[in-house]
């Protein structure tokens, strides 16, 4: 049987994209949003999501991170995706009036769009294809989205690679109900929670994984929504969750912090 697979939709996103790259015998399910994606995961409607976590431009996904947070799943994999932008419509650069594009779309062709279509407004769609399928209706109106959504939507290509850099690669989570068991080669994703009056609580979390010589990959702060200037840290680290320096650390900082969520214990993918 195939697996169902939850991405966002409708047809041609990304995140289909990078779901169809890894896994190709499965069936796939589009939904609204990302947290859509996960909770349908946690229910168990669907085997897998494919969301994305962070952009090499423009930073973490927020939405993923708090349904992640919130959500009784795991991630289970990763991978990076090479994202080229391109600029879709019915008619000619002359034409365009209105670009359509999810806002994170819009934002890693922030500069292309001040040097070539100042003038033009700029409107949020909830995914890249939703913004091609809209662009289908009016010659002015023009979509910013993958190559291969315009192919599905009947648009052609107005001008090729607009991200304001090449170096342009999103990270997508593979999130399921269950931790894969070590590989050797593994990534920890944590969110962790600390009493915001405790002066040095964070180096204190931060110097039980400095002992025992685990290497953090990232570690950024999300607002927790209980207040200005309170804050969930969000933590990627090398080895598996029950690697013993991981398992040590772990249970020191559990004494240490109000909240420690292990987000997935995975294998962890090379740059693209």
């Amino acid at each position: 049987m195939k697996r169902k697979v939850g991405v966002l939709g409708p047809e041609g996103t990304f995140s289909e994209k990078a779901a169809r790259r890894l896994m190709l015998d499965s069936d796939i399910c589009y939904f609204t949003d990302f947290d859509e994606v996960i909770a349908a995961v946690e229910r168990s409607d669907l085997d897998i999501g494919v969301v994305p976590l962070e952009n090499s431009l423009e930073g973490s996904v927020g939405q993923t991170l708090d349904a992640l947070l919130s959500r009784d799943v795991q991630i289970v994999g990763e991978m990076n995706l090479e994202v080229r932008h391109c600029l879709l419509g019915r008619g000619s650069p002359e034409d365009v009036k209105v670009i359509l594009s999810h806002p994170q779309a819009l934002a890693q062709c922030r500069g292309y769009l001040k040097r070539r279509f100042s003038g033009a407004e700029q409107r949020t769609t909830g995914s890249t294809s939703h913004a091609a399928r809209l662009a289908q209706e009016f010659p002015e109106m023009a979509a910013i989205a993958d190559a291969e959504a315009g192919e599905r939507y009947g648009l052609a290509i107005i001008d090729r690679n607009v991200q304001d850099s090449d170096e342009n690669v999103t990270r997508f989570a593979v999130v399921g109900r269950s931790t894969p068991k070590p590989t050797g080669f593994d990534k920890t994703s944590l969110a962790i929670y600390l009493e915001r009056a405790e002066a040095g609580a964070l180096w204190e979390v931060l110097g039980e994984f400095a002992v025992r010589k685990i290497n953090l990959t990232k570690i950024e702060s999300r607002p927790s929504k209980m207040g200005l200037g309170d804050y969930y840290f969000f933590i990627d680290l090398e080895g598996h969750v029950t690697d013993p320096p991981v398992e040590e650390a772990l249970a020191r900082i559990r004494k240490r912090a109000a909240v420690t969520k292990v987000l997935g214990s995975y294998p962890r993918t090379a740059s693209p």
